[in-house]
C-alpha cells in the first residue's frame, strides 16, 4: 500500500522536500506503526527544512518532530492497535522518519498515550512547542516560584512555546508578561492571559550586566541577548527557563545575576526528556491546559503547506500553533 509523505533530499547541499507516494517497505524499523492524523511544525521543523539548522542527518528523509495518531499495528507492551499515541523529538526528522507522513514506524519507548479530553488535532496543537511550555513551568514550580512570589515574562510570546506557556501560567494564577516584536497582536496575547504586553526591543540589545529586578521567574525561548537581559532583571532567587534561540544561540551575559540574586537558569530539554518526564508533562497538559485558549491558537493547513509555514515560522509570522493534518 502507498501513502502520502513529504520527502527532503539534498544535492549538492540544497535541500528540498517533495510529497510523494511512499511505500509500507520505506518505512523505518519499529515496534508500533502508527496512522499518522496529524503533525506540526515547530521552530526546530522550521529550521531544519530550511537547512539553517543541522537537524537532518541522512537523508531521503521524511520530516516533522511530531506526531499524533492511532496505532495500526504493535509488539510493544502496553500499546495496542487502537490506542490514540503522540510522538514528541527523540530521532524523529534527524535520523528517523519524521510526522510528515500519513504513516509511521517507530519504537513504543518514543510513544506517550494521549491523556483525556485531548483529540489527536488537540495533541498536535500542542506539539514539542507546547509540550517544551509545560516542561518550563514544571522547572519553574520546582525552583519554587508560585504565583506570589511576583510576575513571569514569557519571551517570543506570539510563538507556539510562548503562546501556551502563556495559557498555563496565567490560569495557574501567575500574573504574565508577554515580550513581543509584533504589538499589533497584543490583544490575542491578553485574550491567552497576558496582564502585561512589552516591546521585545527593550530586551534584544545590550544592556547592563545587573539591572533592576523585574519579575521573579521567565519562559525564554529566544536566547541571545534578550536571555542575558531578562536574567538581569530577574528578582532574587528567581527562575529563568530556556529552551530556545530563536535571536541565537550565544549568552552575552555575566555572572552578576547568578552570585548577585541567586538566580537559577533552568536549561529544558525536550528531546531527550525522560519518558516519566513526559507522562507528567502531558498529564500536567491535560489537567491546566484551557482548550478554548489551545483553539484559540491554533491554525489547520494540509501537507503541501508545510514548507510555506516553515519560512514563515523562521520569519517571525506565525502567530500560535499550526497543525498539519497529513491527509488533506
Amino acid at each position: 500500500m502507498t501513502f502520502k509523505a513529504l520527502v527532503a533530499t539534498r544535492e549538492n547541499e540544497a535541500l528540498s522536500t517533495k510529497v510523494t507516494d511512499f511505500h509500507d517497505a520505506d518505512l523505518m524499523p519499529g515496534d508500533v506503526t502508527v496512522r499518522v492524523d496529524y503533525s506540526t511544525v515547530n521552530y526546530k521543523d522550521a529550521g531544519a527544512l530550511s537547512g539553517r539548522i543541522d537537524v537532518i542527518k541522512q537523508f531521503p528523509l521524511v520530516p516533522g518532530i511530531d506526531l499524533a495518531g492511532t496505532v495500526e499495528a504493535s509488539s510493544y507492551p502496553g500499546i495496542a492497535v487502537g490506542d490514540k499515541v503522540v510522538a514528541n523529538s527523540w530521532g524523529l526528522s534527524q535520523t528517523h522518519h519524521g510526522g510528515y507522513a500519513q504513516k509511521a514506524r517507530l519504537s513504543g519507548d518514543w510513544l506517550v498515550k494521549i491523556p483525556e479530553p485531548f483529540s489527536t488535532k488537540d495533541a498536535m496543537a500542542i506539539g514539542t512547542a507546547g509540550y517544551t511550555a509545560m516542561l518550563c513551568v514544571l522547572a519553574l514550580e520546582h525552583g519554587g516560584i508560585t504565583p506570589d512570589r511576583g510576575d513571569i515574562i514569557v519571551t517570543g510570546a506570539n510563538g507556539g512555546v510562548g503562546s501556551i506557556a502563556i495559557a498555563l501560567l496565567s490560569d495557574l494564577g501567575y500574573r504574565v508578561v508577554a515580550s513581543t516584536g509584533r504589538l499589533e497582536e497584543a490583544d490575542y496575547l491578553r485574550e491567552l492571559g497576558a496582564a502585561e504586553v512589552i516591546d521585545r526591543r527593550t530586551l534584544s540589545e545590550p544592556g547592563k550586566p545587573i539591572a533592576g529586578e523585574r519579575w521573579a521567574g521567565a519562559v525564554d525561548s529566544v536566547g541571545s541577548h534578550t536571555l542575558a537581559n531578562v536574567l538581569a532583571q530577574t528578582r532574587y532567587r528567581g527562575v529563568v527557563t530556556a529552551c530556545g534561540l530563536a535571536q541565537g544561540l550565544d549568552l552575552p551575559a555575566t555572572v552578576l545575576p547568578f552570585i548577585l540574586r541567586n538566580v537559577t537558569l533552568a536549561g529544558i530539554d525536550s528531546v531527550n526528556a525522560p519518558q516519566e518526564v513526559r507522562i507528567e508533562a502531558w498529564s500536567r497538559l491535560a489537567r491546566d491546559l484551557d482548550l478554548n485558549k489551545l483553539a484559540r491558537t491554533t491554525t489547520v493547513v494540509g501537507l503541501a503547506d508545510v514548507p510555506d509555514i516553515a519560512r514563515r515560522v523562521l520569519e517571525g509570522k506565525i502567530q500560535g500553533r499550526t497543525v498539519i493534518d497529513v491527509n488533506a
